[in-house]
């Protein structure tokens, strides 16, 4: 098989060749760091596969795959390769195109590779047109959020909350500045945070990952977590395997498996 991989990140590009390159079954293996690179490698060579990225400057992973779709002759089949997480990919999972969730393993990428050899030129095509929706969707997200409290409806950047609190039958919603006690499940709050980075570390906590600054691993299997400004929360040991969502690449850890 002949594969592109195409990705703004070095280090997502070299995890990706070292995957695809290690597999007897390929006879070409090429890479470009943008989709404008990757689109001039495919007016000049024929590929059987394109490893996306979905998010890279100037021109996504969707809207090349878009130009693809219009032009006329064969196109590759495409797995898009996202750091979305597993709740907001989930509409289109189902779906012929296939994806890999960053950070991957080896054998999500093989098992996509061997998924996507299979189809034939008429599938690829008709599959890249039922899944460009979906992500773009995705992609155009609102920025914010909106919360009822005390009889206003505010609109607040999740980039701003560091931390939701279960209290109850409530929810504390922590900002850097100011807090808001809203009537919500924590699990509830999960489900609708997840997308903006949150992850659930305690049955009563969610954090905000971009704030998240060390993790220390204790003898017992937990862990404790330590939040921009030094504040600490313990992760139990029934959502550690939510840690591996922090970082898109993990360098000489462990991966926080679910036992």
């Amino acid at each position: 098989m002949r594969v592109l991989i195409v990705d703004d990140e070095p280090l997502s590009r070299k995890a990706l060749a070292d995957v695809v390159g290690s597999r007897k079954d390929v006879e070409i293996l090429e890479w470009a760091g943008d989709a404008f690179e990757a689109l001039e490698m495919l007016d000049k060579n024929a590929y059987d596969i394109l490893l996306l990225d979905i998010r890279m400057p100037e021109l996504s992973g969707i809207e090349l795959a878009d130009r693809l779709n219009k032009r006329r002759g064969s196109i590759p089949s495409i797995v898009f390769v996202t750091a979305h997480d597993q709740h907001a990919v989930a509409a289109f999972e189902k779906r012929a195109v296939d994806y890999v969730l960053k950070p991957f393993s080896a054998e999500r990428i093989h098992d996509a590779l061997s998924v996507a050899i299979r189809r034939t030129e008429s599938e690829r095509a008709a599959q890249v047109i039922k899944v460009l929706p979906q992500l773009e969707t995705l992609l155009s997200k609102p920025a914010k959020i909106a919360i009822k409290t005390k009889g206003r409806i505010l609109f607040v950047d999740p980039a701003d909350v560091v931390i939701v609190e279960a209290q109850g039958n409530y929810v504390l919603l922590q900002r850097q500045s100011g807090s808001y006690l809203l009537r919500e499940s924590i699990s509830t709050m999960a489900g609708k945070l997840k997308p903006y980075g949150f992850i659930r570390i305690h049955r009563s906590v969610l954090v905000n990952s971009s704030f998240v600054e060390e993790i220390q691993p204790w003898a017992t299997g937990e862990y404790a977590l330590r939040i921009r400004g030094g504040k600490e929360y313990t992760v139990s040991r029934t959502y550690k395997s939510n840690l591996k969502s922090i970082a898109r690449f993990w360098i000489g850890t462990e991966s926080f498996a679910s036992e």
